[in-house]
């Protein structure tokens, strides 16, 4: 071999080698650039690119075509109702709740001496719509989403995602117990803004107090002090019905401003749920709906016992009711402006609370299903196990107050059931 030819080879050899080092350069450069790309991504976006699968093409396709060619009788008649965006759609429902045509017709039809204690099975029916909108359609919502008819949906899993979401549903919660402890406080440990509304017919006086809490009294006074008090409410006397204990009046005026809170947080239900999807939405109106009447039924009743005549208690429930249309309005901005809905997830590929993909409007259903739970369960549930002295009775008691339950656990059910 000459010089020339084998010169000639290692030219070739160098310049075969720098190909290849190039090239392995730029397929490393290109797999890092697209490992960079798919880090920035977020999760609808990922979503997005699932889709162009040819398998989930083929579940999409398999989906439409066994999906029901017919809509159901309950989305006809939520489709007419709410037929908006979601911003219109929330202060629709609220108005359907907490406008002057409904609380005009509900508290025009209450009679002033009602007595709450008697609403145990609409309450009973009440909580079983609360817990089952939370339990079926609002924590479901939160941690999985909400599903889709033209494509079938995955669920990416993001740790501290879920952990921020269990600590809004947590401080929803607590919320309400320190909202409750506070008026609680506030009226002398006399009950504060009791969402089962079994307040005592009567003003409490002193010696009635005594009677709860088990002082030093002893059986034969205390029997006679009942005689007196039977003896007392079946003569009239036009005196007391003008004198009213100032502490009643202290937690009638006490409890209208708890119900203006209660009213807030049930419009940010209304703004949140209506953001969420549809179905939520509606489902969560039906749910507060049940829960109003009682409630409402409640409160206007606790008016009338702490000395407001009918026309003012009216009017104070109307003041109350400005609650819900403020915490509807609420919400509508922090789900606009909060990043909350999913066209600004989508486009912006920030990260959001505490490095996970939360914005702050994602915050804000669990947060009332926080205030679900507590309403559902704390403040009302005590009220359904108190029992009196007669089997019977409070055994039939007990079966129509589980049928209510039921029922109203039923009905969130049916309704987004597909």
């Amino acid at each position: 071999m000459t010089l020339k030819a084998f010169l000639g080879g290692r030219r070739q050899a160098s310049i075969l080698f720098l190909s290849c080092l190039i090239l392995a350069l730029s397929t490393s450069a290109i797999a890092h650039t697209k490992q960079a790309s798919v880090a920035e991504l977020t999760a609808p976006q990922i979503e997005e690119k699932l889709q162009e699968c040819p398998l989930v093409q083929s579940l999409n396709a398999h989906k439409q075509a066994t999906a029901p060619q017919t809509t159901s009788l309950t989305s006809k008649i939520f489709a007419i109702l709410f037929p908006g965006s979601p911003a219109v759609n929330a202060i629709l429902a609220t108005f359907y709740i907490s406008g002057p045509p409904s609380l005009d017709f509900l508290l025009a039809l209450c009679p002033p001496n009602i007595d709450p204690s008697s609403l145990s099975v609409m309450v009973a029916f009440a909580v079983g719509g609360l817990l089952g909108d939370t339990l079926f359609h609002l924590l479901p919502e939160i941690f999985l989403g909400e599903d889709s008819p033209q494509h079938v949906r995955f669920v990416l899993v993001e740790p501290n995602r879920n952990l921020l979401l269990g600590v809004a549903i947590l401080v929803g919660f607590l919320t309400f117990v320190a909202m409750d402890k506070t008026l609680r406080i506030a009226t002398g440990g006399e009950g504060g803004h009791d969402h089962s509304h079994s307040h005592s017919p009567a003003a409490p006086k002193a010696d009635d107090v005594a009677l709860a809490t088990g002082s030093s009294r002893s059986t034969k006074s205390s029997d006679e002090t009942l005689r007196q008090r039977k003896s007392e409410k079946s003569t009239p006397h036009v005196s007391e019905e003008k004198e009213i204990n100032p502490s009643v009046k202290l937690g009638g005026y006490l409890n209208l401003i708890a119900d203006f809170t209660h009213n807030i947080t049930d419009g940010l239900a209304m703004a949140s749920s209506f953001y969420a999807s549809p179905t939520v939405g509606a489902t969560t109106t039906v749910a507060v709906f049940f829960h109003e009447i009682p409630h409402e039924v409640g409160d206007f009743a606790l008016l009338i016992q702490s000395g407001f005549s009918k026309r003012k208690a009216m009017g104070a429930q109307f003041v109350t009711a400005i609650g819900a249309f403020l915490g509807t309005f609420i919400g509508i901005a922090i789900q606009e402006f909060g990043g909350g809905d999913a066209a600004s997830a989508t486009s912006s590929s920030s990260t959001g609370l505490l490095g996970t993909s939360l914005m702050l409007g994602d915050l804000l259903l669990p947060f009332t299903a926080g205030t679900f739970l507590y309403v559902g369960t704390v403040a009302v549930i005590p009220e359904l196990l108190e029992t009196g002295k007669d089997k019977s009775v409070e055994f039939r008691k007990t079966l129509q107050q589980f049928a209510a339950m039921f029922a109203g656990a039923g009905i969130m059910l049916w309704i987004s059931w597909s």
